[in-house]
């Protein structure tokens, strides 16, 4: 009796082992991982079909924090554009991607380029992005997704996926100023004087995101 309680005692402790806890979902703040957010397939589909490499990149005039209207022509007389498109100031992800690229400013102006960062957010939101990451670079509020989808890169979120993100205090109706609960895939794009397309990075697992060395390197081609 004694030995099998034993062996049962030590089958147990195995098991523990062998099996660690999982992390409860219900403890993390926002999805953070594709497997998370059930718009991965429809942000798929929108990455396949987003503008790319030697494209004609569609002018645009949108406003920024500030007010004032920025045109994508017009910044291209002045030599290249790096345009970026992110989530909003509720995606960490976002965050750290424009705080990168803001500590690294000084080199992509240094390559004669002007950064743009567009997002579907009301410009009080991107207000927010703005003064909270001290962006010296133009924030531009994309609202209703126009821009976005001419570069092909909105799509639509899914009811589970809104589910999540009311859960934890994501309104994506209040932030963007429209119904629609659509997004952009997150893109970065190089675009040279002449409106082309020089590289493209669009992904759309979320967490991917081009790195300020990819973008120098697509502007020295340039």
């Amino acid at each position: 009796m004694l030995r099998s309680i034993l062996v049962f005692l030590v089958v147990l402790a195995f098991s523990a082992c062998a099996e660690p806890d999982a992390p409860s979902e219900a403890a993390m703040p926002i999805p953070t991982t594709t497997t998370a957010d059930t718009s991965a397939v429809p942000a798929e589909m929108a990455a396949s079909q987003a503008l790319g490499e030697g494209d004609i990149a569609p002018d645009f005039a949108l406003p920024g924090v500030d007010g004032e209207t920025v045109q994508l022509a017009a910044l291209l007389e002045r030599g290249p554009v790096v345009l970026t498109f992110y989530r909003g100031s509720w995606c960490p992800y976002c965050n750290t991607q424009l705080r990168d690229y803001q500590e690294r400013l000084g080199e992509i102006e240094a390559r004669g380029a002007t950064l743009v960062a567009i997002s579907p957010q009301i410009p009080d939101s991107s207000l927010s992005m703005q003064e909270k990451n001290d962006l010296a670079f133009p924030v531009l509020s994309d609202i209703g997704g126009e821009v976005s989808d001419a570069y092909g890169l909105t799509f639509q979120v899914d009811a589970a996926t809104r589910e999540r993100y009311q859960a934890v205090g994501v309104d994506l109706a209040e932030a963007n100023g429209t119904d629609a609960w659509e997004l952009p895939v997150p893109g970065t794009y190089v675009i040279a004087p002449d409106g082309t397309i020089r590289a493209a990075f669009v992904e759309a697992d979320y967490t991917q995101r081009a790195s300020v060395q990819q973008i120098l390197d697509a502007l020295a081609r340039v």
